[in-house]
Protein backbone atom coordinates (compact mmCIF):
# COMPACT_ATOMS: atom_id res chain seq x y z
CA UNK A 1 0.00 0.00 0.00
CA UNK A 2 1.21 3.91 -0.92
CA UNK A 3 0.49 6.65 1.12
CA UNK A 4 -0.52 8.58 -1.94
CA UNK A 5 -2.39 12.53 -0.34
CA UNK A 6 -4.38 12.99 -3.98
CA UNK A 7 -6.21 10.24 -2.70
CA UNK A 8 -8.02 11.64 -0.30
CA UNK A 9 -11.07 13.70 1.49
CA UNK A 10 -8.83 16.98 1.06
CA UNK A 11 -8.82 16.61 -2.79
CA UNK A 12 -11.67 14.99 -3.49
CA UNK A 13 -14.26 16.46 -0.54
CA UNK A 14 -16.74 13.86 1.16
CA UNK A 15 -17.60 10.62 0.05
CA UNK A 16 -18.35 7.12 1.72
CA UNK A 17 -16.11 3.23 1.42
CA UNK A 18 -19.12 0.76 0.79
CA UNK A 19 -18.24 -2.84 0.95
CA UNK A 20 -20.04 -5.00 -1.95
CA UNK A 21 -17.90 -7.80 -0.52
CA UNK A 22 -15.90 -10.45 -2.53
CA UNK A 23 -15.64 -9.21 -5.93
CA UNK A 24 -15.36 -12.45 -8.51
CA UNK A 25 -13.53 -10.80 -11.72
CA UNK A 26 -14.53 -11.74 -15.41
CA UNK A 27 -10.34 -12.05 -16.39
CA UNK A 28 -10.65 -14.47 -13.29
CA UNK A 29 -9.19 -14.03 -10.25
CA UNK A 30 -11.19 -11.64 -7.44
CA UNK A 31 -11.07 -8.60 -4.98
CA UNK A 32 -11.67 -10.03 -1.96
CA UNK A 33 -13.02 -7.14 -0.03
CA UNK A 34 -14.32 -4.95 -3.18
CA UNK A 35 -14.69 -1.15 -1.42
CA UNK A 36 -16.43 1.34 -3.88
CA UNK A 37 -16.13 5.66 -2.91
CA UNK A 38 -19.33 6.78 -2.84
CA UNK A 39 -20.63 10.09 -3.18
CA UNK A 40 -24.70 11.06 -3.24
CA UNK A 41 -26.41 13.65 -3.70
CA UNK A 42 -30.26 14.58 -2.55
CA UNK A 43 -32.72 12.12 -0.59
CA UNK A 44 -33.61 8.76 -1.67
CA UNK A 45 -37.55 8.49 -1.78
CA UNK A 46 -40.19 6.12 0.48
CA UNK A 47 -40.35 4.51 -3.13
CA UNK A 48 -37.40 4.62 -3.92
CA UNK A 49 -37.65 4.99 -7.61
CA UNK A 50 -35.41 8.38 -8.25
CA UNK A 51 -32.35 7.50 -8.07
CA UNK A 52 -29.53 8.28 -11.14
CA UNK A 53 -26.66 6.80 -11.47
CA UNK A 54 -23.26 9.16 -12.17
CA UNK A 55 -20.29 6.72 -13.67
CA UNK A 56 -16.90 8.13 -13.58
CA UNK A 57 -14.47 8.57 -16.24
CA UNK A 58 -10.32 7.89 -16.45
CA UNK A 59 -8.47 9.62 -13.77
CA UNK A 60 -11.49 11.51 -12.94
CA UNK A 61 -13.61 11.07 -9.78
CA UNK A 62 -17.25 11.84 -8.04
CA UNK A 63 -15.34 15.42 -7.47
CA UNK A 64 -16.10 17.09 -11.00
CA UNK A 65 -20.13 15.67 -11.36
CA UNK A 66 -20.17 17.54 -7.58
CA UNK A 67 -18.43 20.82 -8.97
CA UNK A 68 -20.18 21.13 -12.40
CA UNK A 69 -22.98 18.90 -13.29
CA UNK A 70 -24.91 18.23 -10.31
CA UNK A 71 -27.15 21.42 -8.56
CA UNK A 72 -30.35 22.87 -8.35
CA UNK A 73 -29.92 24.65 -11.08
CA UNK A 74 -28.77 21.83 -13.28
CA UNK A 75 -30.74 18.35 -14.56
CA UNK A 76 -29.02 16.83 -12.60
CA UNK A 77 -31.02 18.15 -9.27
CA UNK A 78 -30.79 17.19 -6.05
CA UNK A 79 -33.71 19.01 -5.08
CA UNK A 80 -35.64 16.29 -6.99
CA UNK A 81 -33.64 12.71 -7.52
CA UNK A 82 -30.99 11.04 -5.83
CA UNK A 83 -28.03 10.83 -7.14
CA UNK A 84 -25.58 8.50 -6.78
CA UNK A 85 -21.98 9.05 -7.94
CA UNK A 86 -19.78 5.49 -7.82
CA UNK A 87 -16.10 5.73 -8.54
CA UNK A 88 -14.97 3.18 -10.62
CA UNK A 89 -12.44 0.19 -9.35
CA UNK A 90 -9.23 1.07 -9.58
CA UNK A 91 -10.04 4.84 -9.93
CA UNK A 92 -7.88 5.59 -6.62
CA UNK A 93 -10.96 6.07 -4.20
CA UNK A 94 -12.45 2.21 -4.74
CA UNK A 95 -10.13 -0.15 -3.95
CA UNK A 96 -7.21 -0.05 -6.46
CA UNK A 97 -3.76 -1.25 -6.87
CA UNK A 98 -2.31 1.72 -4.49
CA UNK A 99 -4.53 1.43 -1.45
CA UNK A 100 -4.94 -2.72 -1.40
CA UNK A 101 -4.61 -3.49 2.09
CA UNK A 102 -6.14 -5.86 4.75
CA UNK A 103 -8.40 -8.58 3.20
CA UNK A 104 -6.83 -7.20 -0.17
CA UNK A 105 -3.04 -6.92 1.22
CA UNK A 106 -2.24 -9.66 -1.70
CA UNK A 107 -3.61 -7.91 -4.61
CA UNK A 108 -1.75 -4.76 -4.20
CA UNK A 109 0.28 -3.07 -6.70
CA UNK A 110 1.63 -5.07 -9.81
CA UNK A 111 -0.17 -8.14 -8.78
CA UNK A 112 -3.87 -6.70 -8.86
CA UNK A 113 -5.94 -8.48 -11.05
CA UNK A 114 -7.39 -7.36 -14.70
CA UNK A 115 -10.73 -5.62 -13.93
CA UNK A 116 -13.43 -5.14 -17.00
CA UNK A 117 -16.06 -2.37 -17.32
CA UNK A 118 -18.76 -4.97 -16.62
CA UNK A 119 -16.91 -5.86 -13.01
CA UNK A 120 -17.49 -2.58 -12.27
CA UNK A 121 -21.07 -2.42 -13.19
CA UNK A 122 -21.87 -5.59 -11.44
CA UNK A 123 -20.59 -3.83 -7.97
CA UNK A 124 -22.52 -1.06 -8.87
CA UNK A 125 -25.31 -3.18 -9.11
CA UNK A 126 -24.78 -5.03 -6.15
CA UNK A 127 -23.85 -1.82 -4.06
CA UNK A 128 -27.07 0.13 -5.24
CA UNK A 129 -29.43 -3.29 -4.74
CA UNK A 130 -27.84 -4.48 -1.37
CA UNK A 131 -26.97 -0.89 0.58
CA UNK A 132 -29.67 1.50 -0.70
CA UNK A 133 -32.51 -1.17 -1.94
CA UNK A 134 -32.50 0.46 -5.45
CA UNK A 135 -33.84 -1.85 -7.83
CA UNK A 136 -34.75 0.89 -10.62
CA UNK A 137 -32.43 3.42 -11.85
CA UNK A 138 -34.46 6.67 -13.80
CA UNK A 139 -30.80 7.39 -15.76
CA UNK A 140 -27.52 6.10 -15.65
CA UNK A 141 -25.07 8.78 -17.43
CA UNK A 142 -21.38 9.23 -17.39
CA UNK A 143 -19.12 10.83 -19.44
CA UNK A 144 -15.81 8.12 -21.64
CA UNK A 145 -14.70 5.14 -19.26
CA UNK A 146 -18.01 6.40 -17.91
CA UNK A 147 -20.36 6.16 -21.22
CA UNK A 148 -18.56 2.50 -21.28
CA UNK A 149 -20.26 1.49 -18.00
CA UNK A 150 -23.03 3.45 -19.20
CA UNK A 151 -23.54 0.84 -22.23
CA UNK A 152 -22.57 -1.98 -20.15
CA UNK A 153 -25.49 -1.23 -17.63
CA UNK A 154 -27.69 -0.82 -20.51
CA UNK A 155 -26.85 -3.92 -21.96
CA UNK A 156 -26.30 -6.06 -18.59
CA UNK A 157 -29.24 -5.16 -16.06
CA UNK A 158 -31.94 -3.90 -19.21
CA UNK A 159 -34.85 -4.06 -17.13
CA UNK A 160 -32.74 -1.89 -14.60
CA UNK A 161 -32.53 1.21 -16.62
CA UNK A 162 -35.40 3.76 -17.79
CA UNK A 163 -32.73 5.96 -19.32
CA UNK A 164 -29.41 6.02 -19.93
CA UNK A 165 -26.89 8.94 -20.92
CA UNK A 166 -23.53 7.82 -22.40
CA UNK A 167 -21.68 11.21 -23.09
CA UNK A 168 -18.29 11.33 -25.10
CA UNK A 169 -17.96 7.33 -24.94
CA UNK A 170 -18.83 4.04 -27.21
CA UNK A 171 -20.18 0.97 -26.17
CA UNK A 172 -17.26 -1.05 -28.42
CA UNK A 173 -13.54 0.69 -28.19
CA UNK A 174 -11.90 0.95 -31.48
CA UNK A 175 -8.58 -0.38 -32.62
CA UNK A 176 -7.26 3.18 -32.68
CA UNK A 177 -8.31 3.93 -29.49
CA UNK A 178 -6.58 0.79 -28.06
CA UNK A 179 -3.55 2.20 -29.75
CA UNK A 180 -3.98 5.50 -28.61
CA UNK A 181 -3.91 3.77 -24.70
CA UNK A 182 -1.35 1.65 -25.64
CA UNK A 183 0.72 4.32 -25.99
CA UNK A 184 -0.41 5.88 -22.74
CA UNK A 185 0.41 2.47 -21.24
CA UNK A 186 3.82 2.52 -22.47
CA UNK A 187 4.58 5.97 -21.21
CA UNK A 188 4.17 4.77 -17.73
CA UNK A 189 6.00 1.64 -17.96
CA UNK A 190 8.73 2.55 -20.03
CA UNK A 191 9.84 4.71 -16.58
CA UNK A 192 13.08 3.34 -15.22
CA UNK A 193 11.52 4.59 -12.02
CA UNK A 194 8.35 2.37 -12.53
CA UNK A 195 9.93 -1.07 -11.66
CA UNK A 196 7.39 -3.31 -12.61
CA UNK A 197 4.67 -1.62 -10.91
CA UNK A 198 6.92 -1.97 -7.59
CA UNK A 199 7.88 1.85 -7.60
CA UNK A 200 7.28 3.34 -3.52
CA UNK A 201 5.79 6.16 -4.53
CA UNK A 202 4.40 8.13 -7.42
CA UNK A 203 7.12 10.56 -7.77
CA UNK A 204 9.14 7.44 -8.72
CA UNK A 205 7.72 7.41 -11.71
CA UNK A 206 7.24 11.30 -12.78
CA UNK A 207 9.05 11.31 -16.05
CA UNK A 208 6.34 8.86 -17.09
CA UNK A 209 3.82 10.74 -16.05
CA UNK A 210 4.63 13.70 -17.44
CA UNK A 211 5.22 11.73 -20.90
CA UNK A 212 1.58 10.36 -20.21
CA UNK A 213 0.10 14.15 -19.58
CA UNK A 214 1.92 14.80 -22.96
CA UNK A 215 -0.29 12.72 -25.03
CA UNK A 216 -3.14 13.77 -23.64
CA UNK A 217 -2.17 16.86 -24.67
CA UNK A 218 -2.31 15.47 -28.36
CA UNK A 219 -5.40 13.96 -28.23
CA UNK A 220 -7.85 14.97 -25.06
CA UNK A 221 -7.81 18.52 -26.79
CA UNK A 222 -8.64 19.41 -30.08
CA UNK A 223 -6.72 20.61 -32.80
CA UNK A 224 -8.93 23.67 -32.51
CA UNK A 225 -7.99 24.06 -28.95
CA UNK A 226 -4.45 24.48 -29.32
CA UNK A 227 -4.68 26.56 -32.96
CA UNK A 228 -7.07 29.23 -31.11
CA UNK A 229 -4.52 29.39 -27.98
CA UNK A 230 -7.81 28.48 -26.06
CA UNK A 231 -5.35 28.03 -23.39
CA UNK A 232 -5.23 31.88 -22.85
CA UNK A 233 -8.77 31.93 -22.05
CA UNK A 234 -7.65 29.76 -18.53
CA UNK A 235 -4.96 32.12 -18.06
CA UNK A 236 -1.78 30.39 -18.86
CA UNK A 237 0.43 32.75 -21.27
CA UNK A 238 2.11 30.11 -23.10
CA UNK A 239 1.17 26.05 -24.36
CA UNK A 240 4.21 25.14 -22.47
CA UNK A 241 2.46 27.20 -19.41
CA UNK A 242 -0.67 25.24 -19.57
CA UNK A 243 1.24 21.90 -19.64
CA UNK A 244 3.25 22.87 -16.61
CA UNK A 245 0.18 24.64 -14.58
CA UNK A 246 -2.11 22.70 -15.48
CA UNK A 247 -1.87 19.18 -17.48
CA UNK A 248 1.22 17.75 -16.04
CA UNK A 249 0.49 18.41 -11.83
CA UNK A 250 -3.10 16.77 -12.61
CA UNK A 251 -1.25 13.65 -14.07
CA UNK A 252 1.86 13.19 -11.80
CA UNK A 253 -0.36 13.40 -8.82
CA UNK A 254 -1.68 10.06 -9.73
CA UNK A 255 -1.19 6.83 -8.61
CA UNK A 256 0.83 4.81 -12.04
CA UNK A 257 -0.75 1.54 -11.05
CA UNK A 258 -4.39 2.82 -10.59
CA UNK A 259 -4.18 4.47 -14.25
CA UNK A 260 -2.90 1.45 -15.86
CA UNK A 261 -5.86 -0.59 -14.12
CA UNK A 262 -8.12 1.56 -15.74
CA UNK A 263 -6.75 1.90 -18.90
CA UNK A 264 -6.44 -1.85 -19.50
CA UNK A 265 -10.66 -1.92 -19.45
CA UNK A 266 -10.87 1.26 -21.21
CA UNK A 267 -9.24 -0.46 -23.75
CA UNK A 268 -11.23 -3.82 -23.39
CA UNK A 269 -14.68 -1.59 -23.21
CA UNK A 270 -16.96 -4.16 -25.47
CA UNK A 271 -20.54 -4.84 -24.45
CA UNK A 272 -20.73 -7.14 -27.87
CA UNK A 273 -19.13 -9.61 -25.31
CA UNK A 274 -22.37 -10.47 -24.34
CA UNK A 275 -23.29 -12.04 -27.53
CA UNK A 276 -20.15 -13.53 -29.08
CA UNK A 277 -19.29 -10.41 -30.53
CA UNK A 278 -22.74 -9.40 -32.51
CA UNK A 279 -22.83 -5.56 -31.55
CA UNK A 280 -26.11 -5.10 -32.97
CA UNK A 281 -27.57 -7.73 -30.28
CA UNK A 282 -26.28 -6.66 -27.47
CA UNK A 283 -27.31 -3.28 -27.92
CA UNK A 284 -30.48 -4.15 -29.20
CA UNK A 285 -30.90 -5.38 -25.65
CA UNK A 286 -31.53 -2.14 -24.47
CA UNK A 287 -34.92 -1.10 -23.30
CA UNK A 288 -33.82 2.46 -21.95
CA UNK A 289 -34.98 5.94 -23.66
CA UNK A 290 -31.40 7.23 -24.47
CA UNK A 291 -29.69 9.74 -25.44
CA UNK A 292 -26.05 9.51 -26.72
CA UNK A 293 -23.81 12.27 -26.54
CA UNK A 294 -20.33 12.65 -28.20
CA UNK A 295 -18.70 15.86 -28.79
CA UNK A 296 -17.99 17.24 -31.93
CA UNK A 297 -14.09 17.94 -31.61
CA UNK A 298 -13.53 14.84 -29.78
CA UNK A 299 -10.44 12.89 -31.45
CA UNK A 300 -10.86 9.97 -30.54
CA UNK A 301 -14.41 8.97 -29.52
CA UNK A 302 -15.79 10.86 -33.06
CA UNK A 303 -19.14 11.71 -33.81
CA UNK A 304 -18.84 9.00 -36.73
CA UNK A 305 -18.57 6.19 -34.03
CA UNK A 306 -21.03 7.37 -32.02
CA UNK A 307 -23.61 7.60 -34.94
CA UNK A 308 -23.05 3.55 -36.09
CA UNK A 309 -23.58 2.58 -32.40
CA UNK A 310 -27.06 4.85 -31.95
CA UNK A 311 -28.11 3.38 -34.76
CA UNK A 312 -28.12 -0.50 -33.68
CA UNK A 313 -29.61 1.02 -30.65
CA UNK A 314 -33.43 0.71 -29.46
CA UNK A 315 -35.26 4.24 -28.48
CA UNK A 316 -31.69 6.41 -28.86
CA UNK A 317 -31.34 9.69 -30.36
CA UNK A 318 -28.17 11.27 -30.94
CA UNK A 319 -27.39 14.58 -29.50
CA UNK A 320 -24.35 16.38 -30.83
CA UNK A 321 -22.44 18.85 -28.02
CA UNK A 322 -20.68 21.68 -29.68
CA UNK A 323 -17.09 22.21 -28.04
CA UNK A 324 -13.90 23.41 -28.82
CA UNK A 325 -11.97 21.88 -26.58
CA UNK A 326 -12.87 18.30 -27.65
CA UNK A 327 -12.53 15.09 -25.39
CA UNK A 328 -11.66 16.93 -22.30
CA UNK A 329 -14.31 19.36 -22.35
CA UNK A 330 -16.05 16.88 -20.34
CA UNK A 331 -14.41 18.73 -17.92
CA UNK A 332 -17.28 21.38 -18.33
CA UNK A 333 -14.40 24.35 -18.68
CA UNK A 334 -16.10 25.71 -21.41
CA UNK A 335 -18.99 27.61 -20.09
CA UNK A 336 -21.42 26.80 -23.21
CA UNK A 337 -20.92 23.20 -22.37
CA UNK A 338 -23.01 22.22 -19.32
CA UNK A 339 -25.05 24.15 -20.53
CA UNK A 340 -25.75 21.78 -23.86
CA UNK A 341 -25.52 18.95 -21.52
CA UNK A 342 -27.92 20.41 -19.28
CA UNK A 343 -30.58 20.56 -21.99
CA UNK A 344 -30.29 17.39 -23.36
CA UNK A 345 -30.49 15.59 -19.85
CA UNK A 346 -33.47 17.58 -19.12
CA UNK A 347 -35.10 16.84 -22.46
CA UNK A 348 -34.08 13.04 -21.88
CA UNK A 349 -35.82 12.93 -18.03
CA UNK A 350 -39.20 14.86 -19.28
CA UNK A 351 -39.61 11.33 -21.00
CA UNK A 352 -42.22 9.00 -20.16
Amino acid sequence: MIDNPYYSHEFHGDYDLISVGRLDLEEGGSIPDCQLAVATFGTLNEAKDNAILVTTWYSGSHQIFRDVYIGSDHALNPDEYFIVVINQIGGGLSTSPHNASGANAGIGMSRFPHVRIGDDVVAQERLLREHYGIDTLQLVVGGSMGAQQTYEWMVRFPDKVRRAAPIAGTAQNTPHDFLYTKALVEAITSDPGFKDGEYSSNADVVDGLKRHAGIWAVMGFSTEFWKQEVWRALEFESKEAFMAGFLEPYFTAMDPNDLLCMAWKWQRGDVARHTGGDLAAALGRSTATTRILPINEDMFFPVRDHETEQALTPNSQLRVIDDVLGHLGLFGVAPTYIAQVDQYLSELLATS
